[in-house]
């Protein structure tokens, strides 16, 4: 079947377990250092396909990403042939079931860059992105020649109908062809599904709605970017996605939690101290933590600018850091902090915010703007490396 969401024409589907650390785990270029760097870590596995100008060896020989291509094409070209089996012309019915959620989906191949009726892009983005990733990892995914991770895409409606015959076709075709269990605790199951009537209608249900990124939003640019018209995604709408909050720690200001909090005062915002330290469950406030002390940030509702309704990274970024600290929120100074990622040792603060609701990230999608770049985890995620598709 031809469209912008199509077969995987030539791919592998991991034997067994996918080789060396789990490279969903990683978040952090020190923590993918450290792993490359663990006995065996960076001996022909997907981590050194992803990341082969940190390996010890292309540390030791000053390599950038550009000159430690040849490494990662080295680690592909072992993982393909020693632990992999070869498909064509294919789609992947996929279930991850786990703590923090459960999804049924189809992986297949989607133009990054496919233009729906209404002039716009059938993949949207939900995010901002960092440009310079952005350009590395389409760096990567051009002279790879292949995708190792997919993206997670959710239709904007009729996603209900899609996970019923992604089930049923689950069902038609038996035992699956991996079954794998991460750190995590999440099963991941992915069943191999050939030309016919079946697949056909599951790449027809799948392209019937444009799609929102829930997670990848940095893949989905790249794959435009290289050029190939070829991004491997999980279309899925669940049946229990879960968004989970992604908050931030500010480090290098020179400012201590004092300072911050009068600053905070003085652009009228409420600020008190907290007894209570975990996250806020609702939007409107920030737990704000530095050493043994707490503060709780209110935030504004309505007047700030470049604030989407309801989305307070934006707010945090343009009120909080730019206009009441002085700090550029695009600069170093503030970063991300996923979760179960630990919190840096240099910090002078982290910001704990809640999860952004399902209803707010349509809302945005909705007027046509994107939320502020690492905003919305998504969970629970496809597992890198169990299908591998030529692009």
């Amino acid at each position: 079947m031809s469209g912008w969401i199509r077969p995987v024409r030539r791919g592998w589907v991991v034997l067994g377990a996918v080789p060396g650390p789990d490279v969903d785990e990683f978040a952090e270029p020190e923590q993918i250092t450290a792993a490359l760097a663990a006995p065996g870590g960076a001996d022909g596995t997907l981590l050194a396909v992803q990341h082969p100008h940190r390996t010890p060896a292309a540390i030791a020989d000053g390599l950038g990403l550009t000159a430690a291509l040849p490494i990662a094409r080295a680690a592909l070209a072992h993982l393909r042939e020693h632990h992999y089996r070869p498909v064509s012309d294919v789609v992947a019915p996929y279930r991850v079931d786990g703590p923090d959620g459960s999804a049924l989906g189809l992986l297949c191949v989607v133009d990054p860059a496919a233009i729906g009726t209404d002039g716009l892009t059938r993949v949207r983005h939900t995010e901002e992105v960092y440009p310079d990733v952005v350009a590395e990892r389409a760096a990567m995914l051009a002279a790879l020649g292949c995708a190792t991770s997919a993206a997670m895409l959710m239709p904007v409606s009729g996603g209900e109908r899609l996970t019923a015959l992604v089930s049923a076709a689950i069902a038609e075709l038996g035992a699956p062809s991996v079954s794998t269990v991460d750190s995590r605790r999440r099963r991941h199951e992915l069943w191999v599904l050939g030309k016919g009537e079946r697949q056909d209608e599951l790449l027809a249900l799948a392209q019937e709605h444009p799609l929102l990124v829930a997670d990848g939003n940095h893949r989905v640019a790249a794959a435009a970017v290289a050029g190939q018209g070829s991004l491997l995604a999980l279309v899925t709408a669940g049946p229990d996605l879960r968004i989970g909050p992604i908050h931030r720690v500010l480090t290098g200001t020179g400012l201590d939690l004092a300072e911050m909090g009068r600053r905070w005062r003085a652009a009228g915002l409420g600020v008190r101290p907290s007894e209570d330290r975990t996250a806020p469950s609702w939007p409107g406030e920030v737990v704000v933590l530095s050493g043994d002390s707490a503060l709780r940030v209110t935030l504004p509702s309505a007047g700030a600018p470049a604030a989407d309704p309801e989305i307070d990274h934006s707010v945090v970024e343009q009120v909080m850091i730019r206009r009441a600290l002085g700090v550029d929120p695009e600069g170093p100074s503030l970063r991300p902090l996923l979760p179960g990622v630990p919190v840096p040792a240099d910090r002078d603060a982290v910001l704990l915010l809640a999860p952004v609701p399902f209803s707010a990230l349509l809302a945005v999608h909705e007027s046509g703007r994107r939320m502020p770049r690492k905003a919305t985890y998504f969970t629970p995620k496809p597992r890198s490396g169990l299908l591998l598709a030529d692009s």
